[in-house]
């Protein structure tokens, strides 16, 4: 007998978040850029007890990871978590990723929220890349693939994220 699925919420806070998760790299780093935005539900309404996660390459293009195939290169993060606000708002401080061997820059974002059985992932990309040249984003209709693109502010950039509805965001399957 298999024991029943749960959701992934509301209670992630306690194992999830950690102090100045936030931050992939420390308030002054030059370049340092906010990418923030508000967590929505289905009929658009704030979700405050979400998590949203980032995973990205350096201004490189590459990771502080063993299994990056051109080499680990040490002193960047690259990984941050934001707890969503009674607002439904998150941010994380971080730098402009670089591209990637066939992959416009873009950041890997995990959401964790209550209603979920699982973590739903999607993409952030930038307004000033070529993104066409991006196999994942071509993949994506065209007339969804507004969803994915972050807009430019005075600090960096709006990324809201829609986990249902007429201007769901686009999630993968991974």
């Amino acid at each position: 007998m298999s024991t029943p699925a749960q959701t992934v919420g509301p209670f992630l806070h306690i194992g999830l978040s950690w102090l100045g998760g936030e931050f992939v790299v420390p308030h002054g780093t030059p370049g340092s850029i906010w990418i923030h935005g508000v967590l929505l539900d289905g009929s658009a309404e704030p979700v405050r007890d979400g998590l949203i996660e980032t995973w990205q390459a350096d201004p490189d293009g590459r990771f502080d990871h063993p299994d990056d195939p051109r080499g680990a290169v040490e002193g960047f993060r690259g990984f941050g978590r934001s707890a969503t606000t009674v607002d439904g708002h998150f941010a994380v401080l971080t730098l402009l990723p670089g591209a990637l061997p066939g992959c416009a820059p873009h950041i890997n974002v995990s959401v964790f929220a209550r209603g979920l059985l699982h973590r739903v992932v999607t993409r952030i990309y930038f307004p000033q890349f070529d993104n066409a040249s991006d196999p994942v984003f071509e993949s994506v209709p065209e007339a969804r693939r507004r969803t994915l693109v972050a807009k430019s502010t005075e600090d960096g950039y709006r990324f809201d994220i829609r986990l249902q509805g007429d201007e769901e965001t686009v999630f993968f399957d991974v």
